[in-house]
């Protein structure tokens, strides 16, 4: 497969934009907190197993009152304030997350790290197909982004521990920074810049 790269006029207002850490570190925190599963959990006193009956009468006995073998302060018993599964997702503003987004993409400009390739066509959705490309592009870690839906190139590089493939309407801050090329086709730019610019 042969890959051509061209010189495309990039927008100053999307890619050429002051680099804001803040939000760029608040977006990948607030990305890792939306994935974090939450389902940490330990039992009560009233999910343990066991317990129904009263141990002994309440009175007479001599020993002190006991309404179930699952309290908290028995061998076997029930957890007090334990972790229960809980949602550890939140949204930053709009505005901020398309901010950092802009940052995110100004500073790979800014690095030279933006490669713009006239298509990305796979004759079949092979690994080896997709590292020779890259190979051709002098690219070990990168982010290739498509405009639309490619079975043969999602397959194709899924295997490769350095690369992954998004559509434009997937693209975010933490995938930005993690991989070291950003390699768009001539639709996907174009895609993008529509969507940033609204």
């Amino acid at each position: 497969m042969e890959v051509h790269v061209i010189q495309p006029e990039f927008k100053d207002e999307i890619f050429g934009v002051r680099t804001r850490s803040q939000l760029l570190h608040q977006a990948v925190v607030m990305q890792l907190a939306n994935r974090r599963a939450g389902s940490a959990a330990t039992k009560s006193k009233g999910l343990v197993r066991g317990g129904g009956k009263k141990p002994w009468r309440q009175k007479g006995t001599g020993r002190a009152r006991a309404g179930s073998i699952r309290s908290p302060i028995w061998v076997g018993g029930g957890t007090i304030f334990g972790p229960a599964p809980r949602d550890y997702s939140y949204r930053m503003p709009r505005q901020a997350r398309r901010e950092a987004l802009l940052s995110a993409l100004s500073l790979k400009k800014h690095e030279g790290k933006i490669i713009v390739v006239d298509r990305f066509e796979l004759e079949e959705g092979k690994t080896r197909i997709m590292a020779q490309a890259l190979a051709e592009l002098n690219v070990d870690s990168a982010l290739i982004v498509i405009g639309q839906a490619d079975e043969k190139i999602e397959r194709s590089a899924r295997n490769l521990p350095k690369v992954k493939v998004l559509r434009v309407e997937g693209l975010n801050v933490y995938d930005l920074l993690r991989y070291e090329h950003l390699v768009l086709t001539v639709g996907a730019l174009k895609t993008l810049e529509e969507r940033l610019a609204a």
